[in-house]
């Protein structure tokens, strides 16, 4: 059995950057078992397998997976998946169907394999348990207890569809020298997804990011990721909960992946109401880089 596949670079617009992710396009009759498979062979941080839509005014349902197991959601497949059915189907409104539920994404097409896809977040973030303390968390990052902890930001677990250990640090050298302690990493965190540790600092560069940010999960290869759009998602609630103003939309931007040297820029968009977050937005743009055919050993069960 012979699968297409493409290959695209994610939250850049630029080849060999950004956050690689596989596509494979025509996913109907794949089971669960082959695509982590499949997945597991690519070795990337998420597969993208993309089938029918079971509502016909949708585009597309795609299945996420990572080498480990399988996703309700994740913003760079959404984006670059966005991005891959934007420049094929020649579209710029794209519906996906996610476990998560529906995403709606407005794609700009740039250029002949290049795009920028936004969507709004599946689900508000809103914050999902309590924090390890300070102590705990210095040692599993190899920081002091003094460097947990940046402006008006404390750490805080928070979910956008995806659970993350929100992680402020005191500066961009703090974010750079982190160093993991996998030893007592489940102590301090737990298990499954809200084990993922998303680190940041805010960048007093001028001209430059607003946030500066690391993702660190150890069922990833490597332990890290270059580019986490549901991290992203998450975060939204704490920058929201600590914005003064009541009402207004405001737009950050979000650089991750420099100390991996596979830098990437995320869009983050936060809307408020009357003191109440009422918007979240993610957005980035995704480059294709190429393709190939799967030779599968496999006959699917009809």
């Amino acid at each position: 059995m012979q699968i297409n596949y493409h290959l695209l670079d994610v939250c850049t617009d630029t080849q060999f950057r950004g956050n690689p992710l596989a596509i494979v396009p025509k996913a109907d009759l794949l089971n669960a078992e082959i695509m982590q498979k499949i997945a597991r062979e690519f070795a990337l941080s998420e597969t993208a397998f993309i089938s029918q839509p079971v509502t016909k005014r949708n585009t597309a349902k795609i299945r996420i997976f990572t080498p480990a197991g399988e996703l309700p959601f994740a913003g760079h497949p959404t984006i670059g998946t966005a991005v891959f059915l934007g420049l094929t189907q020649r579209a710029t409104a794209i519906r996906i169907e996610e476990k998560v539920g529906v995403i709606t994404c407005v794609m700009d097409k740039l250029g002949k394999k290049l795009g920028e896809a936004n969507f709004s977040v599946p689900h508000l973030p809103e914050e999902v348990g309590t924090a390890p303390d300070k102590v705990a968390i210095a040692q599993t990052l190899g920081l002091a207890p003094e460097q947990i902890g940046c402006a008006v930001f404390e750490p805080a677990r928070y979910s956008g569809g995806l659970e993350y250990m929100l992680v402020p640090v005191q500066d961009r050298k703090a974010l750079s020298s982190i160093k993991l302690n996998q030893r007592g990493w489940t102590d301090v965190y737990g298990t499954g997804h809200g084990a993922s540790v998303y680190a940041f600092t805010l960048n007093n560069e001028k001209n430059g990011p607003d946030f500066l940010a690391r993702m660190f999960d150890l069922t990833l290869p490597g332990t890290e990721d270059p580019a986490t759009g549901s991290a992203a998602a998450a975060l939204i609630g704490l920058v929201a909960k600590n914005i003064q103003q009541e009402t207004g939309q405001f737009n950050y931007t979000v650089e991750q992946g420099i100390d991996m040297g596979r830098p990437s820029l995320i869009k983050m968009q936060v809307g408020k109401r009357d003191g109440k977050l009422v918007h979240g937005g993610i957005g980035g743009k995704a480059i294709l880089i190429g393709q190939g055919v799967l030779e599968l050993d496999w006959v699917p069960t009809i």
